[in-house]
């Protein structure tokens, strides 16, 4: 079967981005996120709002800072365009499923995961037959 063969409709297109959890390895995931719905807009006219990056590299931020403060060794950065979004998913190698905490205005930190839950268009956490991966979805249009 030839290129030519393939069923039709757009393909995924994705990065995925290996972080050893030492210096700035935060910094470095946002700025792969940012720098990878950079490229699909320019490179492959996909439309990336200002609020979607923006929104795309708050969850990355606080998703792999909470793998990091969790789970020990490395971390896994997945991004990926399907349809209007774009699907994030951070593995690492702790087991257990994170939980949001009830909102509480005098907690100082530990918010993350609500951030995050509150600005997805979606949210998934799964175990995996080593450690887990947490999948968010962020909407790339304003209007979704």
């Amino acid at each position: 079967m030839g290129e030519d063969d393939a069923a039709p409709g757009p393909r995924p297109v994705q990065a995925s981005v290996a972080l050893d959890g030492d210096g700035p390895c935060i910094a470095q995931a946002r700025h792969s996120a940012s720098d990878f719905l950079a490229r699909m807009r320019s490179e492959h006219g996909v439309p990336v709002s200002r609020r979607a990056m923006d929104l795309t590299c708050l969850a990355v931020s606080e998703l792999v800072t909470n793998s990091l403060k969790y789970a020990p060794g490395p971390v896994l950065l997945d991004l990926r365009i399907q349809g209007g979004t774009v699907e994030i998913a951070v593995w690492d190698s702790d087991p257990v499923l994170p939980v949001a905490r009830a909102a509480d205005a005098g907690r100082v930190g530990q918010h993350g995961l609500e951030i995050v839950m509150a600005v997805a268009q979606g949210f998934e956490a799964r175990k995996e037959t080593v450690g887990k991966r947490i999948t968010v979805r962020i909407a790339l249009d304003d209007a979704t």
